[in-house]
């Protein structure tokens, strides 16, 4: 079988995927589990999308608009940006997998900043190119280490900006300087998919910095402040000609009917997106304060969840809270063992959260 894989997928590692609160409740035995580990939306999805979605469930033996047609038309309106620049996909994850496929051969070269988000380099590593990791610096993204990472087979450089799992942002003055130092023929692939949590007005937008660099790539998604991450839609701005590119060699349907019209519909659901920022923003503000009180350290964020380092290492404090059915999220794949990752929840989940913390780290073994 090995002879048949392609190269770099056998050293890949599978995406780390949870198992559904219900299975692990039956398996711990216990009930009333919370989810503090996936970065979601605590309120559930957008009203209006839910009702957009009931009111088109009986068209669902039509195929979807292959054109996304309103929902671009929608983006274009909101964000000032041509259709024509515009291209949707099953999550931003696809529109990831959609540019490694258009633009990265055998052999190419690409560079992350490490811990970031794991997809990139599985999907380089897939699609039979080469990854160079660039070590954060202070928890940050070292921009001047991936410039130097550049070689003549350079294809793409990622940034997820806010970073995930730090929630670090680079600011807009730092990104167009090091977008402003990057080949021209090189793909900047900028990830924003948490940068409407954004408080910091110096950070980075990159729908402003799509004319700095030629190949730039701003991926965002509608999984996390409009809580439709169970639909899979996000959606990216490029120039005209790479989105052509990209359109080549993308699935006819990609992005399916109930998703398109979720999408289209949360974008007006503005009472929804000001509810949502203000739980996280409170969130936020009662968890940093208990964590000072406990004397535990964790990382600023500009994003809906936060590293905190725990005593004893990730992976022994979230199998303790699992088994009092809180779910955090272990950083040891990201290569941060002494650290969780948690999202921010609704009022009661933080609250259990911190007096569940307190009591794993008072008797763990």
């Amino acid at each position: 079988m090995r002879k048949l894989v392609r190269k770099g997928v056998e050293d890949l590692v599978p995406y780390p995927p949870g198992k559904p609160i219900e299975e692990l409740e039956r398996e711990l035995g216990i009930s009333g589990s919370i989810k503090l580990a996936s970065n979601e939306n605590p309120l559930g999805p957008s009203p209006l999308a839910v009702q957009a979605v009931m009111n088109k469930v009986s068209t669902l033996n039509r195929y979807p608009d292959g054109s996304g047609y309103y929902l671009k038309s929608k983006l274009s309106e909101k964000f000032k940006i041509p259709s024509d620049q515009i291209i949707l996909g099953n999550g931003s994850n696809e529109l990831i997998e959609l540019i490694i496929r258009t633009f990265l051969s055998s052999g190419d070269h690409a560079i992350q900043p490490f811990p970031t988000f794991l997809v990139y380099e599985k999907i380089v590593k897939g699609a039979g190119g080469n990854m160079t990791s660039v070590p954060l610096s202070n928890l940050s993204i070292d921009l001047k280490g991936l410039i130097n990472a550049i070689i003549p087979k350079t294809k793409i450089i990622f940034i997820c900006n806010p970073n995930n799992p730090t929630g670090a942002a680079i600011s807009k003055d730092e990104m167009i300087q090091f977008l402003r130092e990057i080949p021209g023929d090189i793909i900047v692939v900028l990830d924003e998919a948490y940068c409407e949590f954004v408080t910091d007005e110096k950070t980075s937008n990159g729908i402003d910095l799509l004319g700095v660099h030629p190949f730039l790539f701003v991926l965002r998604t509608f999984s996390k402040l409009y809580g439709l991450a169970g639909l899979r839609i996000g959606y990216g701005f490029a120039s005209e000609m790479a989105v052509e590119y990209m359109n080549r060699v993308r699935q006819p349907f990609n992005a399916n009917t109930l998703a398109q019209v979720a999408a289209t519909a949360a974008l007006d659901d503005s009472a929804f997106v000001h509810k949502t920022l203000q739980v996280v923003r409170d969130g936020l503000h009662y968890l940093c304060h208990n964590l000072d009180e406990i004397g535990l350290q964790y990382v600023p964020t500009q994003t809906n969840f936060f590293l905190i380092k725990v005593p004893g290492g990730g992976k022994r404090i979230y199998e303790l809270m699992l088994k009092q059915g809180v779910i955090v999220r272990a950083m040891d794949s990201y290569d941060l063992p002494d650290y969780i990752r948690i999202s921010v929840g609704l009022p009661e989940e933080n609250e259990r959260f911190i007096e569940t913390l307190k009591r794993v780290i008072r008797y763990r073994v």
